[in-house]
């Protein structure tokens, strides 16, 4: 994995949501790497805090307590990796995507603005929504304008970056290095605590490993077969890969897609996890809800050229290592 560097043993990086799903992954590397990090969540009273009881952390603040700990620790701040964020496809209360997404990351915008820290933040492949307008992670005020998300949580993700790259096009000040980064389909450890948010590899490893029926939902899209609805299976470690060599390139701004590249079916998937526990998976396909129909995904594909050209030549997990990976620490 790209190592960090260009910080100081002085430096702090504050990972938000760094108690969830790909801010623990990133939190837990960057420790691992010597790095003094910040992890910046609530912690409730579920399991959650399992997710970085094994890193060496600096400290340890609550969401609402961020913006006094930042004036105190501003001068030793080097960057923040902001992954908080309300992402579940289903809330109706948008006033919580407004300020958990929208209110929030701005604001951190802003602060990073006036104190010349870096600030890497998590998008949304949501963004794209049905995909008519492609894939592409073009920064233009045109490019943006065409995306036609599909809920309010692609939404909420939408308005930040379509502000950011507003800053970007007409000249006004922006943190020294700022990152955009349009997450798809992540799957991988310390997702537990999502309860129905969790990837569909994490739902369905119990369930193929106790010889159950799978249920995926049907097709509704005469193009595409039952089960062969397409998504870009993106491993959580190549999330923290960009995270690691955006950190170590300061130099590198700008919107970036973080996928494979690569689109599988979800049939593809149960397949693959079936391998990899070694029983043939049993299917069953239910209709998708009407509440979930109009805005549901058929297609998603990272186009990854941007990110290939600005110097990240990691190459990406397939969905066969990847779940052999993930599985191999849930078994």
């Amino acid at each position: 994995m790209p190592a960090v560097q260009n910080l100081s043993g002085d430096d702090l990086i504050v990972v938000t949501g760094g108690a969830g799903f790909i801010g623990s992954n990133i939190a837990l590397h960057l420790a691992e790497a010597g790095e003094r990090v910040v992890v910046c969540d609530f912690f409730r009273s579920g399991e959650k805090w399992r997710n970085v009881a094994g890193a060496w952390l600096y400290d340890i603040v609550r969401p609402n307590e961020l913006p006094k700990w930042l004036a105190r620790h501003r001068d030793k701040v080097n960057a923040i990796v902001h992954m908080a964020a309300i992402s579940s496809t289903t809330e109706k209360d948008v006033d919580k995507f407004v300020e958990a997404n929208i209110r929030l990351t701005l604001d951190l915008w802003n602060w990073c603005v006036t104190h010349a820290v870096r600030l890497i933040y998590a998008s949304s492949a949501a963004t794209y929504g049905d995909g008519k307008a492609g894939f592409s992670d073009e920064q233009s005020r045109a490019a943006l304008a065409a995306l036609r998300p599909l809920n309010a949580y692609g939404w909420s993700k939408h308005v930040v970056d379509r502000r950011v790259v507003d800053d970007v096009t007409c000249g006004r000040a922006t943190p020294p290095q700022w990152a955009g980064l349009k997450f798809f389909n992540v799957y991988g450890p310390n997702e537990t605590h999502k309860s129905v948010m969790q990837s569909l590899v994490s739902k369905i490893f119990p369930v193929v490993k106790a010889g159950e029926v799978v249920t995926l939902f049907k097709s509704h899209d005469p193009r595409y077969a039952d089960g062969g609805q397409l998504r870009d299976f993106t491993y959580v470690k190549d999330c923290v890969a960009v995270v690691s060599w955006l950190l170590g390139h300061p130099e590198t701004s700008g919107l970036f897609n973080v996928g494979t590249g690569t689109p599988r079916s979800f049939l593809d998937l149960v397949g693959v996890v079936g391998a990899v526990v070694g029983c043939a998976p049993n299917i069953r396909f239910i209709d998708t809800p009407d509440e979930l129909r109009a805005q549901y995904q058929y297609f998603t594909c990272a186009d990854i050229t941007k990110l290939r050209r600005a110097g990240f030549h990691h190459p990406f997990y397939s969905l066969e290592d990847g779940v052999r990976d993930y599985l191999g620490q849930l078994s």
